[in-house]
């Protein structure tokens, strides 16, 4: 029994001690430099504590801080030098990011596409779709079928654009990989364009990424203890590129089977090869990571990337964040698809973000073609679905210091929702709309 009860955040706030996080961190560092042993992240982790009970008196809070350097002091002493040194890393990008959030926009974020924001601002404001007055302003005139049509309009001809690039390249193409973050729209738009690409007759392989996540019991947990599914490392990325690698040069591989109800991968189930003219088709949160596909060649791959960059202002003068868009889509998605309560969505959504700013935005502008997959009208839509429960989780969360992200988030998605004009009526958006794969009522076949 630790004699700590509490520890004191980086925000000031005194949140209970929990021994087992000291544990959790240690083994997300070593997984990322491709060490599963949790046997010894634990044996590290008594040994820290050991250290602070010698250090700090009874009744002391120790500060995060503290916590961290001597973890740190732990790593290199135990000649885990590698995982220390991911471990540094990990703080300083964490301090440099609560730096740059701190001085807000005092310079232009690398890991924003701004050419594409600045065409879907110039788009959004020649269709009187810029700000939420405006676009309240026409759903209150009868025009919500309009706007619906005019975004959809404006998705598929970044769809057309995106086929036109990869036929293009096709000569020399092994695969395509249609990326983003959580929710950004990569299952329907990878269905659709690959119904385009069929028509310019190109065949197309699909490889499901999920068949090579690591066994659960080998994944990094977050700090709240929970299995991360979100980060890269969570997946054998070195299989990964073997397979890939050996695809391209046209040798048959067996693919793993990963069984999510039993957390368990099972090698070698399906033969899979590439024959002439068949391009592999792959759908990944991950797919710009650069580890995800090293070994294959540029002209090998074309990148696309996803996200909703909606260019709508709010009232007070700031722009509708991205990831609450996505935040809202996980939560219909996951309730109707995975029987997943949409509060679990909003408690998760801070290690869901934390891995996409380490692991998937940065990577964002070494796509080949980026599409913005948001729609204007989804935000109309999802007041009547999810104002009242952000309500009620702002009530909850408002003052609870180990749910902060909750708290401001769910306060900032209930705030942008009241101040747009409700539709109930979905029965303008198309059968086979991306925003159906979230609110339902698709006709596409998603399995």
């Amino acid at each position: 029994m630790s004699k700590f009860k509490y520890v004191i955040k980086r925000t000031g706030a005194v949140v209970p001690f929990n021994a087992e996080r000291i544990a959790n961190v240690i083994y997300r560092a070593a997984v990322s430099v491709g060490g599963r042993d949790k046997e010894k992240a634990a044996e590290l982790a008594k040994q820290v504590i050991e250290i602070m009970e010698e250090k700090f008196e009874d009744g002391y809070k120790p500060h995060v801080e503290e916590i961290q350097d001597i973890v740190e002091k732990v790593l290199i002493e135990n000649g885990h030098a590698k995982v220390a040194k991911e471990f540094i890393l990990y703080r300083e990008e964490a301090a440099r990011r609560r730096k740059e959030d701190s001085r807000h926009f005092s310079k232009p974020n690398e890991v924003i596409p701004w050419k594409k924001v600045w065409r879907s601002l110039d788009w959004a404001v020649s269709h009187n779709l810029h700000t939420v007055e405006t676009t309240n302003e026409r759903i209150r005139k009868g025009e919500f079928p309009h706007i619906v049509h005019e975004a959809e309009s404006f998705y598929e001809t970044q769809l057309d654009t995106a086929a036109e690039l990869i036929k293009e390249r096709s000569a020399k193409l092994k695969m395509v990989m249609v990326s983003g973050p959580s929710s950004s729209g990569k299952t329907t738009t990878t269905l659709k364009l690959e119904q385009r690409l069929n028509k310019m007759g190109m065949k197309f392989v699909p490889l499901i990424v999920d068949n090579y996540f690591f066994d659960l019991e080998l994944h990094p947990k977050d700090e709240f203890g929970d299995y991360d599914f979100e980060t890269p490392q969570a997946l054998d990325l070195e299989m990964i590129n073997d397979h890939l690698k050996r695809l391209a040069d046209g040798e048959k591989v067996k693919i793993p089977y990963y069984d999510f109800k039993t957390g368990k991968r099972f090698p070698d189930r399906t033969s899979l090869q590439l024959h002439e003219g068949e391009v592999l088709l792959i759908d990944s949160l991950h797919g710009l990571f650069p580890l995800f596909s090293k070994e294959i060649p540029t002209e090998q791959k074309f990148k696309l990337y996803l996200e909703p960059l909606l260019q709508m202002k709010m009232p007070d003068g700031q722009y509708i964040r991205w990831t609450d868009l996505r935040l809202i889509r996980r939560m219909l998605r996951d309730s109707v698809h995975r029987a997943y309560n949409p509060e679990q969505t909003l408690l998760h959504w801070h290690y869901v973000r934390s891995s996409e700013k380490r692991n998937i935005l940065p990577y964002c502008n070494t796509a080949d073609y980026i599409i913005n997959t948001s729609m204007p009208y989804e935000v109309p839509i999802y007041r009547p679905k999810l104002l009242e429960h952000f309500k009620e989780w702002e009530e909850k969360y408002n003052g609870d210091p180990l749910r902060e992200d909750a708290y401001t988030r769910a306060a900032r998605v209930r705030k942008m929702l009241d101040v747009i004009e409700p539709v109930e009526d979905d029965s303008p958006i198309p059968d086979d709309s991306l925003l159906r794969e979230f609110i339902g009522g698709s006709t596409l076949n998603y399995h």
